[in-house]
């Protein structure tokens, strides 16, 4: 299939052209035309697999038929993202779709005056993060009566990680006569609600089981002691210096001293979480990029959103608790048809994160290094030897069974 099949218009065929994209991805083929029929979509499909594009193309189609302007603080198109690091690659998609419509970012981190200002002169694509439009809404710098797209990127995550009431209070802002779509790499029960409170008789476009991990990625498991990760990390690391890696750590702090330690054994590593600075996060990222620091440690900040080419090899040096992030966090590797390799550190403690993992992709990961632990951190401790009972006085009256 191309995508002339799909019922794209010619100018936006052969720029698609120009950006060496000639055949859709599944989740494109299966999306955009119902996307451009009117219809609300629920898109599921694995990381890495076009999802931006399933619903950028489209969105962006649509607006150029309407021809219309953006009054003042409006926004034709609104598409909610989770973090900033994927609303920021949102706007690099887009911003490869059409060079005729105005589109505007805004993210925390920021300076808000001069977000409000950008937004005075109308918008014809707004892609936020949802705490940040709140604050130009209570502003009244942003006006979303005349919206009538909306796209929910990554879904799920907004669930976890408690966007659900500023969802609450965006939505009824909204024109009631729209069009919305929902795409995520995952179904969470959550999620299902999610759309039966925003879409309207949508179609279920999914390409693959949600959960499922992408084909191309090589994943396995190392079960190690906590005060052995490092170790065993520096090791991995050192038979790929040239390759890209990307390092999960489950905190912000965590991750900040794993990449002072990195560096210190001579890696060129950089690191992102919620204490960097919006400036600091897009600096590493783009050195990231570059090839100037082959080594990026991160929390779940860039679990989604991060679409770097050459990402060979992801480490979950801590196991997510949260088990669809891991299909998440291994998904920045064998992007778009490449093949790579995610490596995940299992401690004792974590013993009940990797089963919860498990059990979501319905598939036991392979086992790298190790064996399993015995399910939680005491059951891997050494057991304290049985004193024997006291019996008339005397201790060990009766042998003990081995």
């Amino acid at each position: 299939m191309n995508f002339n099949e799909l019922g794209l218009n010619a100018r936006m065929v052969t720029r698609l052209e120009g950006l060496g994209i000639t055949e859709p991805t599944p989740i494109q083929a299966k999306a955009i035309p119902e996307a451009l029929s009117g219809r609300d979509i629920l898109g599921i499909a694995q990381t890495g697999t076009g999802k931006t594009a399933a619903f950028g193309i489209p969105l962006v189609t649509a607006l150029s038929k309407r021809q219309e302007k953006a009054a003042p603080r409006t926004a034709r198109g609104l598409i909610l993202a989770p973090t900033r690091e994927l609303a920021n690659q949102i706007v690099d998609t887009l911003r490869d779709l059409t060079s005729d419509q105005r589109i505007t970012l805004v993210v925390g981190g920021k300076s808000i005056n001069a977000q409000a200002q950008k937004l005075s002169r109308g918008t014809d694509i707004l892609v936020a993060t949802p705490g940040r439009l709140i604050d130009l809404m209570e502003r009244r710098a942003v006006d979303l009566r005349a919206t009538r797209f909306l796209v929910l990127d990554e879904a799920d995550q907004m669930l976890d990680i408690g966007f659900v009431h500023a969802l609450r209070q965006i939505a009824p802002q909204l024109g009631k006569d729209r069009q919305t779509m929902m795409f995520s790499a995952t179904m969470p029960k959550a999620m299902a609600e999610l759309s039966r409170d925003y879409l309207t008789d949508p179609v279920r476009v999914e390409v693959s089981p949600p959960g499922k991990v992408a084909d191309k990625v090589a994943h396995s498991v190392h079960f190690v002691p906590k005060e052995k990760k490092q170790e065993l990390l520096i090791d991995l690391l050192d038979g790929h210096r040239d390759d890209r890696a990307l390092v999960f750590s489950r905190t912000k702090h965590g991750a900040e001293r794993l990449m002072k330690t990195l560096e210190k054994v001579g890696f060129a590593a950089t690191s992102i979480h919620g204490n960097k600075s919006q400036g600091q996060r897009d600096r590493a990222i783009a050195a990231f990029k570059d090839g100037s620091v082959r080594v990026l440690v991160a929390t779940d900040v860039a679990a989604r959103g991060i679409d770097i080419e050459g990402v060979g090899h992801v480490y979950n040096y801590d196991l997510p608790n949260v088990p669809e992030n891991y299909v998440h966090r291994i998904g920045r590797t064998a992007r778009a048809g490449r093949t790579g390799r995610a490596v995940a550190f299992c401690s004792a403690d974590e013993m009940g994160d990797l089963k919860a993992i498990e059990k979501t992709l319905g598939a036991r990961i392979e086992v790298a290094g190790g064996a399993p632990w015995g399910g939680t951190a005491d059951a891997a401790k050494p057991k304290a030897k049985r004193r024997p009972r006291r019996r008339n006085g005397r201790r060990g009256a009766n042998k003990m069974a081995a």
